[in-house]
């Protein structure tokens, strides 16, 4: 079986992530979903900075902030990316070999415990389930390029037959992995101000379906009243709702200043710099925060976060506001 290969000048060895994946972001890693779509759209020569605004509507959900992903209407309108869902009705292999030879992206749901770019976290240590991105294949040397996380990378050998599960005996009670196809054929290369202009459109959906109650304050209230249950639970439950909770906060927050500064630099609106700076609060705050709360559980001490709460809901309201003043003041021109 031949190499299929969907864009051959990627290179693991000498791969750049894109900005939004530097070593001195506050979040490096903001969840796997939206961490793989920021570089194939980077891998593909198109600006994800543009597709972020989405941030802009997360909310606290009760026992997690939105797990946010670039909504697939969106990557279509930006960058004529088309994301569907994959049918997985025989080996995942078999629609891998097919559809890279086709020419399309497939991403799909991995066990993080074979992926050798977890080294020093889940690789070979812990099974967690992850998405990956697959755009090299070579089945006869048993070898995979795939996006996952903030980069590019390959596994081979016994990583690649347990990702595939070649030779697995067959198991009943296994469950086809979720996948979709990423179809690159019809991609968009527009002007860096038409893409603004695109960009700010859909920001300004975002805004209007923003929570009506800053989530900041909710999720403070609920974590005066679960410290005491994630303490008894010990770090390992600690990690895992940190994760779901405040990481996703942060995380969000970081890409959403990201996004209103590079609309900035286009000239797509005049005090988006203001309000990217709130953000930033809010994203720093979450940062100090999931440290605090990593000792207090450590410690079983009580946590008085009153402050660093107060500034990042602070921060989030002044921020929505000026954000929603300023798409008001100037609506998006019509595309």
């Amino acid at each position: 079986m031949t190499r299929q290969r969907v864009l051959p000048g990627a290179n693991p060895a000498t791969y750049l992530r894109h900005v939004l994946h530097a070593d001195d972001r506050v979040w490096v890693e903001k969840n796997c979903y939206v961490d793989i779509f920021i570089e194939v759209i980077h891998a593909l020569g198109l600006e994800p900075l543009a597709a972020m605004g989405f941030c802009a509507a997360v909310d606290f959900e009760g026992d997690c902030f939105t797990f946010f992903k670039p909504p697939h209407d969106e990557l279509r309108e930006l960058y004529g990316l088309d994301v569907q869902e994959l049918n997985v009705w025989r080996p995942l292999v078999e629609h891998a070999a097919h559809h890279l030879g086709a020419g399309k992206l497939i991403s799909t749901e991995a066990d993080a415990f074979h992926l050798p770019d977890a080294a020093g976290t889940d690789y070979r240590r812990n099974h967690v389930k992850t998405t990956i991105i697959l755009a090299d294949l070579d089945v006869d040397g048993r070898r995979l390029g795939y996006f996952h996380n903030a980069g590019y990378f390959e596994l081979q050998g016994e990583d690649f037959d347990h990702v595939f599960r070649i030779g697995a005996a067959r198991d009943l009670e296994f469950l086809p992995l979720f996948a979709e196809l990423l179809r690159v054929d019809r991609l968009k290369h527009r002007s860096v101000e038409e893409l603004a202009l695109v960009a700010r459109g859909l920001l300004a959906k975002h805004v209007e379906r923003r929570p009506a109650v800053n989530p900041v304050l909710r999720f403070q209230h609920a974590f005066g009243e679960e410290l005491a249950t994630i303490q008894e639970r010990g770090l390992d439950f600690y990690h895992a709702w940190a994760f779901a909770t405040v990481r996703q906060l942060g995380a969000a927050f970081e890409l959403l200043a990201f996004h209103l500064r590079w609309l900035a630099h286009t000239g797509a609106g005049d005090d988006l710099e203001s309000a990217a700076t709130d953000f930033d609060h809010v994203s720093a705050g979450a940062k100090t925060f999931i440290l605090k709360a990593a000792r207090a559980v450590h410690s079983g001490k009580a946590l008085d976060a009153t402050t660093t709460f107060g500034e990042m809901s602070g921060a989030w309201d002044r921020g929505m506001t000026r954000l929603a003043d300023e798409l008001a003041r100037v609506p998006a021109r019509s595309q």
